[in-house]
């Protein structure tokens, strides 16, 4: 078997139909080579029955509506005009039953044979749309008045003149092509009602999936921004900075973390940290902070950016308490026995996302810096807070003497040492 042949073999298990083509195409050829193979199937029964009654009946129309089906279908198949294989099909469909019965007589005579006519318009409605089907449901009345007329007209002559069918024969073909129409229209009807039904099955699974890919896109946003702050940017392309009269920032920094990775493998560095800021997210969660970013091995959170968070100076130091409690504890997190020095600072900030792509949130202001600075300038396993900060606290935490020490910028400041909550104060 040749190429060619193999291609038109293809073309015709598949309607025709191209992966290009859209749903709605892909139905409307499964739909058109359907009905063709009904009427095909139609014809050659009735080929055969007319062949049977012997000279009652000339067999040429069954058989030339055979051929010509056949031909518009090669055509098709071969050059896969799709529009002019609907429009020339449905033409079949419509005009050659009204040839058949004006070559026979008139509606008794030709048994209703007219009715096949009316898969035209019904065929358009499936093929084509409602809208084009009803120029084709026009032109069926119009035959059908043409041919009632014509019938009327010649009512008296005909009565005088034998009939050349007998009248069991016509009868038989009356029940014949009226139960075929139907059966057609209804196999139609069912066929595409079955289809649209699958078509909707996977709308309704790409839908799903489409959820699905949503609500793991939402996860990963809100993953980098505050849920308000992912909100307003999926609603809204405007620039996002937001002024805060009152936060709360905590910085850890891990140390000596660049001595201590110099002789590890990347794989090793990268799991350390993950093991590490994985179990910080953990507590921010559940004291409520916003993780705002990592930077190398220091770890940012920040509390009240959140509309009706209360305490949460209060519970950032609980956090940070927590912190360093879990790296001198738990060593299946913390193998490397590593030490973290923390600093809080309290006061008004900026926070808004920057960039367009690989974009972050991010907070600005001199509370930040502060914060920053007194963790630098911190020593291994101390929590270090500002004056702000301390002011909050100092009536339900405990701390060590204050110390002044110099920061860039700021010149000599005073910091606390947090040591822990006071006894009967209760966490938050």
């Amino acid at each position: 078997m040749t190429a060619g042949s193999t291609g038109l073999l293809d073309r015709l298990r598949t309607a025709g139909i191209d992966p290009s083509d859209s749903d709605e195409q892909r139905l409307n050829k499964s739909l058109l080579m359907f009905a063709t193979g009904l009427a095909s199937v139609a014809s050659m029964l009735w080929l055969v029955i007319y062949w049977s009654l012997g000279p009652q009946l000339s067999s040429t129309l069954p058989f030339a509506f055979q051929i010509l089906l056949a031909v518009n279908l090669a055509v098709y198949i071969k050059w896969g005009n799709f529009d002019f294989f609907r429009v020339s099909q449905l033409s079949l469909f419509l005009f050659f039953p009204f040839v058949v019965q004006w070559s026979i007589g008139n509606f008794i005579t030709a048994s209703g044979i007219t009715i096949w006519g009316l898969l035209a318009p019904v065929g358009a409605i499936l093929f084509m749309g409602p809208r084009q089907a009803f120029a084709w449901f026009i032109a069926y009345l119009f035959l059908l008045a043409l041919s009632g007329y014509f019938d009327y007209q010649l009512a008296t002559m005909e009565m005088q003149i034998k009939s050349q069918v007998p009248i069991r024969t016509a009868v038989v073909f009356f029940a014949l092509n009226f139960a075929a129409v139907s059966t057609i229209v209804f196999l139609l009807l069912r066929f595409s009602a079955v289809e649209k039904y699958k078509a909707q099955a996977r709308l309704s699974e790409a839908h799903q999936q489409l959820q699905v890919e949503q609500e793991r896109s939402e996860r990963l946003l809100l993953n980098i921004l505050p849920g308000p702050v992912a909100e307003r940017l999926k609603n809204s392309s405007q620039t996002i900075a937001d002024g805060f009269a009152d936060v709360t920032v905590m910085f850890a920094d891990i140390v000596n973390f660049t001595h201590i990775a110099e002789g590890m493998a990347p794989t090793q560095v990268f799991a350390m940290l993950n093991r590490i800021f994985s179990s910080f997210d953990e507590l921010a969660e559940q004291y409520g902070m916003e993780k705002i970013k990592t930077i190398g091995d220091a770890y940012m959170v920040a509390g009240g950016l959140n509309d009706g968070q209360k305490n949460y100076s209060d519970a950032i130091a609980d956090m940070a308490l927590a912190m360093r409690e879990l790296l001198s504890r738990d060593f299946t997190v913390n193998d490397a026995r590593l030490e973290v020095r923390i600093g809080i600072g309290t006061g008004p900030v900026v926070a808004g996302v920057v960039g367009k792509k690989k974009f972050i949130y991010d907070l600005w202001g001199d509370t930040v810096n502060i914060a920053s600075r007194i963790t630098a300038e911190g020593v291994p396993g101390m929590i270090q807070v500002d004056t702000a900060t301390w002011r909050r606290l100092k009536d339900r935490f405990e701390f060590h003497e204050p110390q002044t020490i110099y920061l860039k910028g700021k010149g000599e400041t005073e910091v606390h040492r947090l040591i822990g909550r006071k006894a009967g104060a209760g966490a938050s």
